[in-house]
């Protein structure tokens, strides 16, 4: 278990990469290689490049992410980056998204009417 001033810091270093990783993502057109080199970057810091990340499995996935201390905000801000990220590129995500998206509803014991409204657009997708 990490002390404060540490689960702060990694917080603080988290949260960084995911703010970097959004405003790349978050684009309305396919990505260069100049920016899928700087996504594969952020993502080194979660030890994940993009093919690992399609390669594990959800649950490897979501072992991962709770063992680098990512709190439930982040971890639905992860979820929406892959959500993004699928849309733009060929990787297919939503799988994974949906299941830290039940593991955050399930897990959190608190009622998130917006996970539960992103599971539910989720679900409707993949029919």
């Amino acid at each position: 278990m990490l002390n404060k001033g540490l689960r702060d810091e990694e917080k603080i270093r988290i949260d960084n990469v995911l703010k970097t990783l959004r405003t790349l993502v978050f684009v309305p057109y396919p990505l260069n290689d100049l920016q899928k080199t700087e996504i594969e970057n952020q993502l080194k810091e979660f030890g994940l490049n993009i093919e690992t990340l399609a390669d594990y499995s959800n649950e490897d996935l979501i072992t991962l992410l709770i063992r680098l201390h990512f709190d439930w905000d982040q971890l639905e801000q992860f979820t929406d980056i892959l959500i993004e990220f699928s849309k733009i590129e060929s990787y297919n995500f939503t799988g994974k998204a949906l299941a830290v998206y039940q593991y955050i509803q399930q897990e959190s014991k608190v009622f998130s009417f917006v996970i539960n409204t992103k599971i539910a657009s989720l679900k409707n997708n993949q029919l």
